[in-house]
């Protein structure tokens, strides 16, 4: 019996230090305090200032690519306006014409006059 009276012992210890144990509440979640808050307004602005910072750039990039293709543009025109000079050239330096015009301006071809030059 005297078993059986420590076991009803232990039992009703065990069972009163279980009852003892305080149940421990969860922690009640405060609000945001000032520090996290002027962190969060810090991280904004940055976030925003790249973001600036970003599209202005975007912005030049834009506007010396516009003026990349115009000076391409305008030197493509160019090209085109010497190719036409050139070839302007060649038909105004052919002999025929220039026969043409000695002789409606009065003058007369004197072969023993004529000398020849060689590019080199």
């Amino acid at each position: 019996m005297e078993n059986l009276a420590r076991k009803a012992e232990r039992n009703y210890v065990q069972q009163e230090r279980q009852a003892v144990k305080p149940k421990v509440a969860p922690a009640k979640r405060r609000g945001i305090t000032p520090g996290e808050k002027i962190l969060g307004i810090l991280f904004m602005a940055f976030i925003c200032v790249v973001a600036v910072k970003m599209v202005s750039t975007q912005a030049s990039i834009y506007g010396v690519n516009k003026q990349i293709q115009d000076i391409e543009n305008h030197v493509q025109e160019q090209k085109k306006s010497n190719a036409d000079l050139k070839m302007q050239v060649g038909e105004l330096s052919r002999f025929e014409r220039i026969k043409t015009e000695a002789n409606k301006l009065g003058l007369k071809l004197n072969e023993n006059n004529v000398k020849v030059v060689d590019k080199k």
